[in-house]
């Protein structure tokens, strides 16, 4: 198979149709590539690092989505929910939070035998290859099975063999340096632990580490607007709580939304901080650009960096990375990509969700043709799919794996047929990419 060969994978070896397709990550795309092969009758494997489904939806669980739970079902998971007796949340008008999402939907999806049976949780990938020749290899490649490495739970490094390969992996726990050059700036191993991952608890879990003290909060996309509405709620019940808001450009490029928008929750985030700013709720510095961080003497983070071509410097407690996030690659070095240079994601898709065009509501729908890669049989999928783009959307990764599993089935009619109507979400941004944050997800 050539690259440009979109001919579905029917005459490989009798050994490669009997191994499964092997699904990385137990998130809400990877659970509705689940649900598609299982529809389909095509044996399947979902790898997870965590110990639960949605693991990482679960750190940030407190946070409400923008989408509705209209948008945020996977129809191939509501028909095998509903044939078990499943009822959709009754409001499907109304965005849940990240933890209603896993609570009503994905551990119920978890959980059905057809899926759960095929979760292997605690284990983690640790490369992709394929069997016996590494990426340099081309003879005989597109029928010879992946070799995933894996780590089990206990420590233990197996390999195990796959038809095919679904990167539903995400990219939360990888998130963007706070240095402006898109390196670690300079000391961060130094400030470890006073430096916070996007989307904090501050209400809940964690009110204990920002009671009280001076918070910056970096990024201006949505994870920084939700923690900074938070924050400034907390200021309001906690004496001596601090809030500022530090931006990389000289004005705050955040997600905005025609008032007839479908995300009406999204809309509204950014008229709220400008309020919280204009009454000095917030202090909002902008062209920060860090390169250093340190220790200062009273036990906090410095920043250094320069301001309007200027040295500059602050001081806080404690300091949140909304800067947005990236891929994690390093696991798929064997493995044949063509990714865009500037995006990081499949280069026929990266046209599509560049930030600086695109908004969640004005990417096409897409599927295996658009995603695909020199290796045969390999797919990302889902936020990774998106590389460093904030705009990916649910439905529209549940539109991916649809079209992926129907190209493995042979089923090039379905494969290629867009069976998706996106939300009308009004406008982005026009450089979200440097300003961090998902807008959609």
């Amino acid at each position: 198979m050539t690259l440009l060969d979109l001919t579905p994978r029917t005459a490989t070896s009798d050994r490669l149709a009997t191994l499964p397709v092997v699904i990385i990550g137990a998130g809400p795309i990877g659970l509705a590539a689940a649900a598609n092969l299982a529809e389909r009758g095509i044996d399947f494997t979902i790898l997870e690092a965590g110990d639960r489904v949605a693991s990482s939806i679960r750190l940030w669980g407190h946070t409400r989505l923008f989408s509705p739970w209209r948008h945020l079902i996977d129809p191939a998971s509501r028909r095998l929910l509903e044939a078990g007796g499943w009822t959709a949340p009754a409001d499907e008008g109304r965005a849940p939070t990240g933890r209603e999402l896993v609570d009503d939907y994905l551990e119920p999806l978890a959980a059905l035998p057809e899926i759960g049976s095929r979760i292997q949780f605690g284990t983690r990938v640790v490369a992709v290859t394929r069997e016996g020749m590494d990426r340099t290899r081309t003879a005989g490649r597109a029928t010879t099975p992946f070799v995933l490495r894996i780590q089990t739970p206990d420590g233990t490094v197996e390999e195990l063999s796959g038809r095919a390969v679904i990167d539903a992996s995400g990219t939360y726990t990888t998130p963007n340096p706070l240095g402006s050059t898109g390196l670690d700036p300079i000391g961060a191993d130094d400030v470890d632990g006073l430096v916070l991952h996007a989307l904090p608890d501050v209400l809940g879990v964690d009110r204990a580490s920002f009671a009280g003290k001076h918070t910056v909060v970096v990024g201006a996309g949505h994870s920084a607007a939700n923690t900074l509405i938070a924050l400034a709620e907390l200021a309001k019940e906690e004496p001596g709580t601090r809030v500022t808001w530090l931006i990389r450009n000289p004005s705050a490029i955040r997600v905005s939304s025609s008032p007839d928008g479908e995300l009406a929750d999204r809309a509204k985030l950014g008229s709220r901080v400008d309020q919280l700013v204009h009454t000095g709720a917030i202090e909002q510095i902008d062209s920060f650009e860090i390169s250093q961080l340190q220790r200062n003497s009273d036990g906090g983070v410095r920043m250094v960096g320069r301001r309007r071509g200027e040295n500059a410097f602050l001081d806080a407690d404690v300091v949140v990375n909304a800067t947005g996030f990236r891929p994690d690659l390093s696991m798929l070095r064997e493995v044949r990509l063509e990714l865009d240079d500037i995006v990081e994601a499949p280069k026929r898709l990266a046209p599509l969700i560049d930030p600086n065009l695109h908004s969640c509501g004005t990417v096409s729908p897409h599927g295996f043709a658009e995603l695909r890669h020199p290796e045969p049989g390999f797919f990302l999928v889902g936020m990774k799919s998106y590389g460093r783009a904030p705009t990916f959307l649910l439905a529209t990764g549940y539109e991916q794996v649809r079209s992926i599993t129907a190209w493995l089935d042979g089923d090039m009619p379905a494969a290629t047929e867009v069976q998706l109507t996106l939300p009308a979400t009004g406008v982005c941004s026009t450089n979200l990419g440097s300003a961090g944050g998902s807008c959609c997800s």
